[in-house]
């Protein structure tokens, strides 16, 4: 009862806030948003698949504050985003500072836009070649990149022209588009190549519509073939002409500032060859390679500068004591990343010999970039550190959260070392990025597949096994989740009121 009144005093405290901001004239709550049509200020979309017998997918909004789904005062009893129709909806790229998500359905390949303000769905995103296996839109939603594993095709769309390119790369499975919106990267499964997608000018285009011996160097695939307006690129070496070589590259992070994108080479984990291989050429073992972006970004006329030549990215960083155009090995698996001022976190799996047979261990390593060390100087924490099993090369989720807390979620996690041996196996992760301290969050509750941090409020929900789960970032317990779980099968959560555009998961 003592924590029933309490709630409703809360409610009617939060009722005179709103209230006084009505009779101010003003329907904004911070940096200028309007109120949402539901009123709720802490909202976390949730991507539900098969929410019932007539639809396959839903994404339904709770309230984050109260970790309610209904109304305070229980006038309304559910919230969702008004004519969302999409399919299995399997992922959320998070934008708040747009305003905006972008949902991508895994029954129908589609890719809705979702109006935050307004809590309703846009028109689906045409263009898409069949089924995604990766999909992003920059943040102006002026284009979108996305890979289609299965029939071997990238697409480029411009929606500010309507055209939509799609260039024959086979394998290609994964994208990276860069916050800022000028840098796609195309990456192939089980290949040591990295590619990226460029517009041309309309001098370029007549230049290269005599058919491939008129393309330029690097050129993959220019479409149309005919009268190109968008060429593919391998990322070359511009000292020799040979395509740059990676080892098994999966995905890119970028810097702050938008210059440096961090190829991570998944290197044995999803492979390729090991740092121990003397034989092995160029890169050995997994690592983070550095490129500037310049050279690769897409909008014509402003690309700039060259990519280092393999020699350069042969080269540790930590010996020319910065991370710029050379390679930072992390013996402990690189295949995702999280970039936050001078500091990268990389996760990865690393493979051992577990009772006669290969298995695969979770790891964190903290990177300095200052000095493109593995170990910064300042950590007394191992380095790297034992998280959560997962499956090798992703997916995972990685996201920092209030409390200086990071969350790292996993998939596959009791396929690994630790279920094998009788340790936690769990698949999600909880680490103090000031002290390194790690916990491992159990009971393994299946598949972590979604992780939104509620900023300000000390939590963070998760998508996992299918299901809604709400933790304190002060000490990892969990919070009482009974009146955000949903029915169906949960498969992504986005907080849509974040400050930032960084309050996201790395897809």
């Amino acid at each position: 009862m003592k924590k029933q009144r309490s709630l409703w005093i809360s409610a009617a405290a939060a009722l005179g806030v709103a209230g006084a901001l009505a009779g101010c004239g003003t329907t904004t709550y911070f940096a200028g948003r309007k109120l949402p049509p539901s009123g709720l200020t802490n909202r976390v979309l949730i991507a539900i698949q098969n929410p019932n017998a007539l639809t396959r997918g839903g994404l339904q909004i709770v309230d984050a504050y109260y970790d309610i789904r209904t109304s305070y005062n229980d006038k309304t009893q559910s919230f969702s985003i008004a004519g969302y129709s999409g399919g299995l909806p399997v992922t959320i790229q998070n934008m708040p500072e747009e305003q905006v998500g972008l949902v991508y359905g895994s029954a129908d390949g589609s890719f809705v836009p979702v109006n935050y303000a307004g809590e309703n769905s846009g028109a689906n995103i045409g263009g898409l070649n069949g089924f995604s296996s990766s999909v992003f839109a920059t943040r102006s939603q002026a284009f979108v990149f996305a890979s289609n594993q299965a029939q071997h095709i990238f697409t480029a769309i411009n929606a500010q022209s309507g055209g939509v390119y799609q260039f024959s790369l086979p394998g290609v499975y994964r994208v990276s588009v860069n916050p800022g919106g000028s840098l796609a990267l195309a990456f192939i499964q089980n290949s040591n190549y990295v590619y990226y997608p460029q517009q041309l000018t309309a001098a370029q285009t007549i230049a290269y519509s005599g058919g491939t011996s008129t393309w330029p160097k690097g050129a993959y695939d220019c479409e149309p073939q005919n009268a190109p307006f968008w060429c593919l690129f391998q990322v070359q070496d511009p000292a020799t002409g040979n395509p740059l070589s990676f080892n098994r590259p999966v995905k890119a992070v970028f810097s702050i500032d938008g210059g440096t994108a961090y190829i991570l080479n998944c290197g044995p984990e999803c492979g390729g060859t090991a740092a121990s291989n003397p034989s092995a050429t160029p890169l050995a073992g997994a690592s983070v390679t550095a490129l500037p972006v310049a050279p690769m970004i897409f909008p014509p006329g402003q690309s700039s500068g060259t990519l280092p030549s393999q020699t350069a990215i042969n080269t540790n960083c930590a010996t020319v004591g910065n991370a710029s155009g050379c390679t930072i090995p992390v013996p402990a698996g690189a295949s995702n990343a999280l970039v936050t001022s001078s500091t990268l976190y990389v996760v990865g799996q690393q493979p051992v010999q577990v009772q006669g047979q290969t298995l695969f261990t979770g790891n964190l390593t903290v990177v300095n970039l200052l000095n493109g060390a593995a170990v910064p100087s300042t950590s007394t924490a191992p380095n790297p550190a034992s998280i959560s099993d997962g499956a090798p090369g992703g997916p995972s989720r990685i996201l920092l959260a209030d409390d200086n807390t990071l969350w790292i979620g996993m998939t596959k996690c009791t396929n690994g070392v630790r279920a094998a041996t009788g340790q936690p196996d769990g698949c999600l992760t909880m680490v103090n990025s000031s002290t390194g301290a790690v916990t491992l969050l159990e009971p393994y509750l299946g598949d972590a597949t979604g992780i939104a941090g509620v900023e300000g409020l000390h939590k963070v929900y998760t998508a996992e096994g299918g299901q809604v789960y709400i933790y304190s970032t002060v000490d990892g317990t969990s919070i009482d989740n009974q009146y955000v779980t949903v029915t169906g099968v949960a498969s992504d959560v986005a907080y849509m009121d974040a400050t930032t555009d960084a309050d996201n998961t790395v897809y």
